[in-house]
């Protein structure tokens, strides 16, 4: 799948219709330090309302969020970002590599990697102003033009070109598992991270990408310590065979056919410290996002 998930979500409200009905009134987090996943965090551009980053930071905070995961590059002033980190005590976990897609590291032109390279240094250079801990960066796109060897062989290579600023930085590279036909499996997907033998690089958990063709809580075993961040969505396997499968996102968190009290049990066994959730969903007003909260709440205790 070549589409990009930052994508799916900027065009998922045109794919769903209807009007969401908020099933709480209120936006207070329960979430425990005791649950793997007790930090709620959402991103940037799933906050439809407010005009200014500050006026969007507080209605995350409203809503319930404790944190804002950013892409990179991005056209805010850093200034603005930081002014209102500071003001709403809200955390920046990390950031979003924006241009992996476009310009992957698996391209057959040395050129397009570079850049893509460029991309990830800058952002592990703005992670670090921001405050957060970790880069999201997709590895590599398996497609008719690129074959799964080459997207190993190319981004690898790339990527240990990146792990030095990440070392100088004290800010991770953490590899998603997205619909890019490659890294098909948690032992590959091990490998893969351990082929760098570097504390510097590990995964970033989407738990809703792997509901069409696997379990995520096998893959979190397997992962295991390399697990960095976790990002949060539903997905519904009804909606994938009926439907088609990009339908299967257009369900609500909790709602989904994720076993999400397995995935508890998963990160909780492999030592998930992080705490951090973030939300990967289609956003919206203020009643929108607290219905969101919510519902990681719902499965963060589940």
């Amino acid at each position: 799948m070549k589409q990009p998930r930052r994508t799916f979500i900027r065009h998922s409200a045109i794919l769903t219709g209807g009007v969401l009905i908020p099933r709480w009134s209120g936006a207070k987090s329960f979430g425990l330090p005791n649950q793997p996943l007790h930090l709620k965090s959402l991103k940037y551009g799933m906050i439809q309302a407010g005009n200014t980053v500050l006026e969007k930071f507080q209605l995350a905070k409203e809503a319930g969020f404790q944190g804002i995961e950013l892409d990179w590059p991005n056209d805010l002033s850093t200034d603005e970002v930081l002014a209102a980190k500071a003001k709403t005590g809200l955390q920046i976990p990390g950031v979003i590599n924006s241009v992996h897609w476009k310009q992957p590291l698996s391209d057959p032109d040395p050129a397009v990697r570079q850049a893509c390279v460029d991309a990830t240094i800058e952002g592990l250079k703005m992670c670090k102003k921001y405050g957060g801990t970790t880069v999201l960066v997709v590895p590599a796109v398996v497609n008719d033009q690129v074959r799964y060897d080459q997207a190993w062989d190319r981004s690898i290579p790339e990527i240990k070109k990146i792990l030095p600023t990440a070392h100088e930085t004290g800010v991770k590279i953490a590899i998603e598992n997205v619909w890019n036909n490659f890294l098909l499996s948690p032992l590959e997907a091990a490998r893969y991270i351990d082929a760098f033998d570097d504390n510097m690089i590990g995964w970033y958990m989407d738990v809703g990408n792997l509901v069409r063709y696997a379990w995520p809580d096998q893959w979190i075993s397997i992962l295991g310590k390399r697990i960095l961040k976790v990002d949060i969505k539903g997905y519904s396997r009804k909606k994938q065979v009926d439907e088609g499968i990009w339908k299967g996102f257009e369900v609500e968190i909790g709602d989904d056919d994720c076993n999400w009290a397995a995935v508890n049990k998963a990160l909780t066994a492999a030592g998930y410290a992080a705490g951090w959730g973030s939300a990967e969903v289609k956003g919206g007003d203020l009643n929108r996002l607290k219905d969101i909260s919510h519902r990681m709440d719902d499965i963060f205790a589940r």
